[in-house]
């Protein structure tokens, strides 16, 4: 099943509603979905041995093709074997495309648009230039001028060696308005082809491609762009880009565009990943999901948890946990919930010891995992409606699983 350099595909096992359960096979196994897929953004998860990740239940994680394209290299990266050598992970691999950081360099995420941060006004790109090329900027590490293109961002990605590449797309700022946001979705049209192009040509036997759907939070825009992709025989699609304001307006952009995608079609959400999200895109149709929060979370001290008066989250490092015996969550398998008190991992993020980012990551990891493997079990059980609503009520994972 492991390293046949011809195996990909998708294959839709069970569905309840527009809830799927499936399989992707990939040269590096099999992936059930719907599934969650861990950053390993420099190639790592951070804090985290490949085998702690495998162990921690994940098939697949995810490189930045930007971030490695800079440091070390996908030139060295290719002579020391290729990601999934250099990094030690003999799973599956999805690498990002670059284009995100097109939006995040130029405009800063979308909180900080939102909320008014960097002082730039929407579309000044600051370091970068945006043309039908491609994007210029200068590297974070040391101010040299660097070019990323379609063809190059699918040139690094070949090196790279992942399983499934991404193509290169421009995610349009939240405040675009909506000549810019055509233009722009009509130039990652463009921009498709020719990774395609380049693709066809040059790229290692075996890896995927997925399409990307642009358009914000238009509609008009979504179909067209979604037209495009399934039009253009990419082996999956993901969905990108500015989703909204806020949660409601993201779930409204997520669910009309997944209804616009082929159901055959594996389809994937791109940097999406707070359990009430996870089980209202699975609820719509999303096959697999990307995204920081679990382990960005476990850096600043935060464990999951079925809290959703307190988005499902809390700080382990306020003083009330300061004395407190028991786990993180009760009846998580994590190695922080079950080797250790909640007063232990307090102390240890406190001090900022790494041991506690360390146990905060895995618990994170292995909430969001058991959580999408609750999904798959109530979608195949046909009873998914009942698990997504025990979950949003403030039931664990396995209390939903089983209730």
């Amino acid at each position: 099943m492991r390293n046949d350099p011809d195996r990909f595909g998708f294959e839709i096992v069970a569905t309840d509603g527009d809830a799927r359960a499936g399989v992707l096979s990939t040269p590096h196994g099999t992936v059930e979905t719907p599934c969650f897929v861990p950053l390993a953004t420099r190639g790592s998860v951070k804090g985290l041995l490949p085998a702690e990740v495998s162990g921690a239940g994940y098939e697949m994680v995810l490189g930045n093709t930007y971030h490695l394209m800079l440091a070390p290299g996908s030139e060295r990266i290719a002579a020391l074997g290729g990601l999934h050598e250099f990094m030690g992970w003999d799973r599956a691999i999805i690498t990002d495309s670059g284009g995100f950081q097109v939006f995040s360099l130029a405009f800063g995420s979308v909180a900080d648009e939102i909320k008014g941060r960097r002082g730039r006004p929407p579309l000044d790109g600051g370091v970068l230039g945006i043309d039908e090329e491609g994007v210029r900027f200068r590297s974070y590490l040391d101010g040299s001028e660097q070019f990323l293109s379609p063809e190059r961002s699918m040139e690094v990605q070949a090196r790279l060696g992942s399983d499934i590449a991404l193509v290169f797309d421009e995610c349009t700022p939240f405040r675009a308005d909506y000549d810019y946001t055509a233009r722009s979705t009509e130039r990652t049209d463009r921009w498709l082809q020719r990774c395609l192009d380049w693709h066809a040509e040059h790229g290692p036997r075996g890896q995927a491609v997925f399409g990307i759907v642009q358009g914000g939070t238009h509609e008009d825009l979504r179909r067209q762009s979604a037209e495009s992709v399934a039009a253009a025989g990419v082996d999956g699609i993901a969905v990108g880009g500015t989703l909204g304001r806020d949660k409601e307006q993201m779930r409204e952009v997520v669910g009309m565009t997944v209804a616009m995608l082929p159901a055959s079609a594996a389809r994937h959400l791109l940097g999406i990943g707070e359990p009430d999200d996870l089980v209202a895109e699975i609820g719509a149709g999303v096959d697999s999901f990307d995204c920081a929060v679990p382990t960005r979370l476990g850096r600043h001290g935060m464990a999951l948890a079925p809290l959703p008066e307190r988005r499902f989250r809390y700080d382990v490092r306020k003083r009330r946990n300061a004395e407190e015996p028991g786990p993180l969550v009760s009846g998580c398998p994590c190695p922080a919930c079950t080797g250790f008190s909640r007063a232990y991992v307090h102390y240890l993020s406190r001090a900022e010891e790494l041991t506690g980012v360390r146990l905060l990551t895995m618990h994170n990891l292995v909430y969001s995992r058991e959580l999408v493997a609750g999904a798959r079990e109530a979608i195949v059980a046909g009873r998914f409606a009942s698990y997504r609503d025990a979950i949003m009520a403030g039931a664990a994972p396995w209390e939903a699983a089983s209730a």
